[in-house]
C-alpha cells in the first residue's frame, strides 16, 4: 500500500470517532539484504524499514499525527446517545448496517453498564462525567427486553427531564427481576401507542423516528452542505472546546468537491486548517439563519478542519478568490537514475513520461524503488511579477514524489493533487530539477517469478504475487507542469 491509497481508509476510522492510531503490522526486520523481509503473512499492512518508501514516510505519519491530535481536543459533539440493548454487541447489530440515524448528525453508542453507571442529565442534556452532552437518548428495537436496572436508570432521566425516542420495553430478559414492578414503570414511561408521554420533566416518544423528534425539538442538524450531485458525500466530526470548535471535514470521493458547508455555530469566524500541510488559512464565510456558511474546495479524497475560535460581530466577510493559470509544460526528454540493486540500469533517457511497467527493459518494467528524473528548466524573471505563487504540478505520481530543486529538497507530495509551492526554491535562469519516484514492492515481487529469473532481488515470507499477477503503473505520468497562483 502507499499512502495514498491508506489514506481513504483512516479517514474513514478518524470519521468513526479513532483518534490514535496503532499500526498492525510492522515486523522486526534483522537482515538489510533480504527485502522486502520478514512478515505475518497476509495479516497487517507491511510497515517496515524495508518498505520502499520507508524514508519519505515523514509527511504521511504527520498527517495522522496532526490529524489525531486535533480530534483529541475537547469534547465529540454529538446529539444522539444510542441504547443497544443488552444482548448483543455492536458488530453483530450493525456491522452491515448502522443505526437509521438522521444525516448530519453525530452519536455515540452505549451499553447498559453506561447507561446504569455513567449517564446523567444536567442544564438540559444527558452527559458524561467527560463532560460530553447529547440530547436524544434513543433506544434500539434490540434494547426491547431490558433489565429492570435499566429501566429504572431511563426512569430517573425522564423525570429530571431527558428526552427519549424508542419502543416500549416488553419485559425483563433476567430471571432475577421482577415481572409485575417491569409492567408498572414500563406502562408508567410509555404511551400504550403510537405517541408521547410526559413524566416528570422529560418526555418519551413511542413509534416516532429520530428524525421525527430532532424536527420536533427543531434541533436543526450539526452540519450540512450543499451537494454538487446524489455522489457527493462528506463526513465530519465536531469537537468543542471552551472557546473553541473544530469541524473535521473529509471528501469520500476520489474527485474534487467545491460546495458550500453549513456549521451550526454563530458569531465566530472560519479558518481552515490542513492537516497535510500544517497551513492555517483565513476563509470566506456568511453567518445567517442559525449557520456559518463556508466555501469549501476539496480535493479528492481530502480531509481538512473547519476552526471557529475567533469571537466576530460580522455577518460576512469575503476574501479574494485565487485564480489558478498554467505558465508553461515541462516536455522531455528525461533523464532517469535508478536505485542501485533492483535490477533496473543506472539511467535511461525517456522522450515521453510513461510507467516504468511499460518499458521495454525488464530491469525498468519490474523496478520497485527510487527513481530520479533529472531535467533543467529554465525561467523566465516574469514569472516572480505581481507576487504570484509558482507551483509545480507532477500531475499524475505512482506513488510518491520528492522534488529537489537545485540541490534542495522542498518537500516530499503523497497524494493528489501532487502540487508543491516552489516560489522560494525557483530563481530566474537556469533551475536544476529533480523529482524523485518511489512506488511500491509490487512489480519487483512480480518480476522476480519470471521463469528466467536466476538471481532473485526480494526475499518475502511466502509468495504473494506470481509470474502472471498484472503489474502496477509507476513512475511519474505527469503532465508536470509549473502553475501561478494569483489573488482577483
Amino acid at each position: 500500500y502507499s499512502p495514498e491509497q491508506l489514506k481513504s481508509t483512516a479517514d474513514m476510522e478518524l470519521s468513526m470517532g479513532l483518534n490514535l492510531f496503532v499500526i498492525h503490522s510492522s515486523v522486526h526486520q534483522p537482515l538489510s539484504d533480504k527485502i522486502p523481509g520478514l512478515c505475518l503473512g497476509p495479516y497487517g499492512q507491511w510497515f517496515n524499514r524495508h518498505e520502499t518508501w520507508a524514508e519519505q514516510a515523514t509527511p504521511w505519519i504527520t498527517y495522522l499525527a496532526r490529524s489525531s491530535y486535533m480530534l483529541q481536543q475537547g469534547n465529540f459533539v454529538a446529539d444522539i446517545i444510542y441504547y443497544y440493548g443488552e444482548d448483543n454487541n455492536i458488530t453483530s447489530l450493525f456491522g452491515v448496517q448502522s443505526p437509521n440515524i438522521p444525516a448530519n448528525y453525530n452519536y455515540d453508542y452505549i451499553n447498559a453498564d453506561g447507561l446504569v453507571k455513567v449517564l446523567s442529565f444536567d442544564k438540559g442534556y444527558l452527559t458524561t462525567p467527560g463532560g460530553t452532552n447529547y440530547r436524544i437518548l434513543a433506544l434500539d428495537n434490540n434494547s426491547r427486553y431490558m433489565t429492570i436496572p435499566v429501566l429504572k436508570k431511563i426512569r430517573d432521566l425522564v423525570i429530571k427531564g431527558a428526552v427519549v425516542v424508542g419502543p416500549k420495553p416488553l419485559a425483563s430478559p433476567s430471571l432475577k427481576d421482577n415481572q409485575s414492578e417491569f409492567k408498572i414503570i414500563s406502562d408508567q414511561l410509555w404511551p400504550s401507542e403510537k405517541g408521547n408521554k410526559n413524566t416528570g420533566k422529560g418526555i418519551i416518544y413511542s413509534g416516532y423516528s429520530i428524525a421525527e423528534v430532532l424536527n420536533e425539538m427543531q434541533l436543526l442538524p450539526d452540519f450540512d452542505y450543499t451537494k454538487v450531485d446524489e455522489k457527493t458525500n462528506l463526513l465530519f466530526v465536531h469537537r468543542k472546546m471552551p472557546d473553541t470548535d473544530i469541524y473535521w471535514i473529509n471528501n469520500r470521493n476520489n474527485r474534487p468537491e467545491n460546495l458550500t458547508a453549513a456549521f451550526r455555530i454563530t458569531g465566530k469566524a472560519a479558518e481552515i486548517w490542513c492537516p497535510v500541510t500544517g497551513k492555517m488559512n483565513k476563509v470566506s464565510y456568511t453567518i445567517e439563519d442559525k449557520y456559518t456558511k463556508v466555501p469549501l474546495n476539496l480535493e479528492p479524497n481530502d480531509a481538512v478542519f473547519v476552526v471557529f475560535r475567533e469571537k466576530t460581530k460580522a455577518h460576512s466577510l469575503i476574501l479574494p478568490e485565487i485564480s489558478e493559470k498554467i505558465i508553461t509544460s515541462v516536455s522531455g526528454p528525461w533523464e532517469i537514475e535508478f536505485q542501485s540493486d533492483r535490477g533496473a540500469p543506472p539511467k535511461i533517457i525517456l522522450d515521453d513520461l510513461a510507467s516504468w511497467s511499460e518499458n521495454n527493459d525488464p530491469g525498468v518494467r519490474y523496478f520497485s524503488g527510487t527513481g530520479a528524473y533529472l531535467k533543467s528548466v529554465f525561467i523566465d524573471k516574469q514569472w516572480f511579477e505581481d507576487d504570484k505563487q509558482i507551483i509545480i504540478d507532477l500531475g499524475i505520481v505512482k506513488n510518491l514524489a520528492e522534488i529537489i530543486i537545485n540541490g534542495k529538497s522542498h518537500g516530499i507530495v503523497w497524494k493528489k493533487p501532487f502540487k508543491l509551492d516552489v516560489t522560494d526554491a525557483l530563481k530566474p535562469g537556469e533551475n536544476r530539477l529533480e523529482i524523485r519516484i518511489t512506488n511500491l514492492w509490487v512489480n519487483r515481487l512480480i518480476g522476480d517469478q519470471q521463469p528466467d529469473i536466476i538471481d532473485k532481488y526480494t526475499y518475502t515470507a511466502q509468495t504473494f504475487y506470481y509470474a502472471d499477477s498484472p503489474l502496477l503503473l509507476s513512475g511519474l505520468l505527469g503532465p508536470v507542469r509549473f502553475l501561478s497562483l494569483s489573488t482577483n
